[in-house]
């Protein structure tokens, strides 16, 4: 009875000692956030309410970002290091309880007196954490652990976006091919015509000759736009975790239509929304766990120890011949020179530094989220202005060509507004994928949605 009152006193003893813990919790750095985001008025609503299904409604671009999220391999390689991570909080967990083992053995000795020893016995040991040192380090693994499943939520938004950016200029090169062969039906029928009137005496050699340059140049053009339409097939390909292949279309991209305007929210909920300010805060975390580790190795370690054994000579008395012993075992620091010092300062500078981090990504997104908001809607201007300059280029080239049937004008004049209509024609279809873009990085920088 003394024996157990006497175990049990140790144990509560040691509870008591681990029930305190040296270093200050954490606290966020001061931000000072501005009290709105790129000069738009504070609203509730966020774009983490708006799915990237309900924004990217073309079906098959939602396939391909399904088969990118389940088979890009940098996807699968964080999902990966997701688990690494979870087993090592386990482990880190496991050092704050105590260990059990079991021993058995049996020797025979072989001197002048030979002999037969036979063992069992239960060892249990225990770390007691004094000053805290083991749940800093628990604290250290959990907060790792978070930053892989924040990194892993970065990598997630970051691949959607990629996708729907890469498809969004494939199909805008397709259109761009488009535009390029039907100018090239032009080019030849301009030929056609200045042939003609050059054969009849009524123009001289040279329109046919510069109609014949222009056919020329437009069709340089076809090879290099068939050359990035594969190229760009095959990025989509690698990210969707798939060898090079045809890439399947669905709308076209002027089919193609995006929220005008996204919520851009609070400046508090963009440090929510966005992970990777929340992956940067964990590993802040993470190494103000680790410099109260460094902390606590300057102080003592008290471990306690329990053994309950059999041992006996004749394997027949083995239960006959139990045994109980407990220790206990503090380690204290004397002379190192100085080493477990220098190592809390060492992890107070990396402490620093993941504090000047966290400031810089933070002030990365907030420049982001304006960057894209400002694109955004000079986007959207820039796409009016430029339907506007092709109806008018439209109409130019119309009436070019009727003057010129008519013998107003000279066939000069007709290349002309061709060439006005042509560039203004690839103006517009550029200012359609750059306005789709905008709206694509706009809502990866606000923090995107979930499915």
């Amino acid at each position: 009875m003394k024996r157990i009152c006497f175990i049990g006193n140790i144990c509560l003893l040691a509870i008591c000692l681990g029930a305190c813990r040296l270093g200050k919790q954490y606290t966020r750095p001061d931000l000072r956030l501005p009290e709105q985001i790129a000069d738009v008025p504070a609203d509730t609503t966020s774009v983490q309410d708006i799915k990237w299904s309900e924004l990217y409604a073309d079906p098959v671009l939602q396939q391909l970002i399904r088969k990118t999220l389940e088979n890009n391999k940098d996807m699968l390689m964080a999902a990966a290091k997701v688990k690494e991570l979870m087993e090592s909080k386990r482990i880190a967990k496991a050092d704050l309880l105590p260990k059990v083992d079991a021993f058995i053995g049996g020797e025979r000795e072989y001197d002048a007196s030979p002999g037969n020893t036979f063992e069992g016995k239960l060892l249990a040991s225990w770390e007691v954490d004094l000053w805290g040192k083991l749940r800093w380090a628990n604290q250290a693994a959990v907060a790792a652990y978070l930053q892989s499943v924040e990194g892993r939520q970065a990598l997630r938004l970051s691949l959607i976006a990629n996708v729907a950016q890469a498809y969004f200029e494939l199909i805008a090169l397709d259109q761009e091919l488009t535009i390029v062969k039907q100018t090239l039906e032009a080019r030849r029928e301009g030929v056609r015509l200045a042939k003609l009137r050059f054969e009849g005496g009524l123009t001289s050699e040279n329109p046919m000759r510069q109609a014949q340059v222009e056919l020329a140049k437009t069709q340089t053009l076809v090879p290099d736009l068939e050359k990035s339409i594969r190229l760009k097939e095959n990025q989509i390909s690698l990210l969707a975790g798939e060898y090079p292949g045809v890439v399947e279309r669905g709308k076209s991209i002027e089919q193609q239509q995006l929220m005008a305007t996204l919520p851009v929210g609070l400046p508090s909920q963009l440090l929510e929304r966005r992970p990777d300010i929340r992956q940067a805060e964990y590993r802040l975390k993470e190494a103000h766990a680790k410099a109260g580790v460094a902390f606590t190795n300057m102080f003592p370690k008290f471990t306690l120890t329990g053994h309950y054994g059999l041992e006996s000579t004749e394997f027949s008395n083995f239960l006959r011949d139990p045994y109980f012993l407990v220790s206990g075992k503090l380690l204290t620091p004397l002379f190192n020179m100085g080493k477990n010092r220098a190592q809390w300062r060492a992890s107070k500078a990396v402490k620093e530094q993941e504090i000047y981090n966290y400031q810089k990504v933070v002030l990365k997104a907030f420049t982001e989220v304006s960057n894209a908001l400002i694109s955004s809607q000079k986007s959207r201007e820039i796409r009016k202005a430029r339907e506007h300059l092709e109806n008018s280029a439209r109409s130019n080239l119309d009436l070019a060509t009727l003057q010129y049937i008519n013998g107003v004008i000279s066939y000069l004049d007709v290349l002309d507004a061709q060439r006005g209509y042509f560039d203004a024609q690839i103006g517009l279809n550029n200012a359609i994928r750059d306005e789709l873009l905008a709206t694509v990085e706009l809502y990866k920088v606000l923090g995107g949605g979930e499915e």
